[in-house]
Parts: C-alpha cells; sequence; structure tokens
C-alpha cells in the first residue's frame, strides 16, 4: 500500500524522535522470516524496551539524519528492520542476537553506538554490557570494598588483643 506524503513525514517524525531518546541502533535483514516470527521478535523487543520498526530505507536515511545514527545512513539497503534501543545501550543487541540465533536468515547488518558505526560481529559484545542495575550494583560494590576492608582490619585490633587476654588467662589457669 502507498504512502502519502502525510503518512510519510509522520514516520520520519516519529522515527527521527526515537532515534534522538535512542541509546544504541541495529539494522538487521530480515528476509526469508515469516509474519509469525516478526511479531514474536516485537513482542520480545517490546518486553525489553526496544522500539522495532521496518521502515522504507529513504525515510529512514531522512529521519536518522541529525541523530547520533547518522552514520548508518550508507548501510540501510535492502529490507532492514531498526530496532532503537530505548532503556539501555544493550537491550537491543540482546533481543536482536538472541532472536538470531534462533533464526538463520535473520542477520544483523548495521550497529551504531554513541555516533559510531561498529562490526556487526560486535554484537555480542554490546549485548554483554551491563543494564543501568547492575552497573549501579557493580560501581556500588567496588566502592564497598576498600571501606569494608577497612572496617574489618579497623576490628582486627581489638579483636588480636581480647584473643591475646585470653590467651595469656587460659596459660595463667593451666599453670
Amino acid at each position: 500500500m502507498a504512502l502519502n506524503f502525510a503518512q510519510k513525514e509522520a514516520i520520519v517524525a516519529e522515527v527521527a524522535e526515537v532515534a534522538k531518546s535512542a541509546y544504541s541502533a541495529i539494522g538487521a535483514e530480515y528476509r526469508g522470516l515469516t509474519v509469525e516470527k516478526l511479531t514474536k521478535l516485537r513482542v520480545e523487543a517490546r518486553k525489553a524496551g526496544v522500539y522495532v520498526r521496518v521502515v522504507k530505507n529513504t525515510l529512514a536515511r531522512r529521519a536518522l539524519e541529525g541523530t547520533d545514527f547518522a552514520c548508518m545512513q550508507d548501510g540501510l539497503t535492502g529490507p532492514l528492520i531498526l530496532a532503537f534501543s530505548q532503556t539501555d545501550p544493550g537491550s537491543a543487541a540482546r533481543v536482536f542476537e538472541a532472536f538470531a540465533k534462533e533464526n538463520d536468515k535473520f542477520q544483523v547488518r548495521i550497529i551504531a553506538l554513541g555516533g559510531k558505526l561498529l562490526d556487526p560481529s560486535e554484537i555480542g559484545n554490546l549485548a554483554k554490557m551491563p543494564t543501568y542495575d547492575q552497573a549501579i550494583s557493580l560501581l556500588m560494590s567496588v566502592m564497598k570494598a576498600p571501606v569494608q576492608k577497612l572496617a574489618a582490619t579497623i576490628n582486627e585490633v581489638p579483636g588480636k588483643l581480647v584473643r591475646t587476654l585470653a590467651a595469656v588467662r587460659d596459660a595463667k589457669e593451666a599453670a
């Protein structure tokens, strides 16, 4: 079904708005996949906070102009499904990587993160990036470790004194 100019403008505006607030973007070729499989991908993406859309490449190029993902414009060829991570940089990569393992015909073609184009083989590294909560947890554990060691070290001095006095008492009682 052909789109009129107003519909095309709306699509470009919607994708541009999503791209401006996204952390990362991935384009993958979906040729040969059934509608059911793509629907399953969309459901999984929605659960993970990932915006997924099939957009004509010319409209996608216009939408990505002036965003961090303008570097993707040269790679927009063939039938592509675009995914934008809304919650954390690795969420789209996790969804697409899991889907690609189940479907051989689904191939990641373009990955952009922070205004830089990454090699499609980097999807595994991007997927392994921690979520915001995981990153905060890692940071807190790193910050907590020195304080915990200091407390344990300070607590050891009186503990050692008590153990020494107990040993002296036991020695006197035994004598």
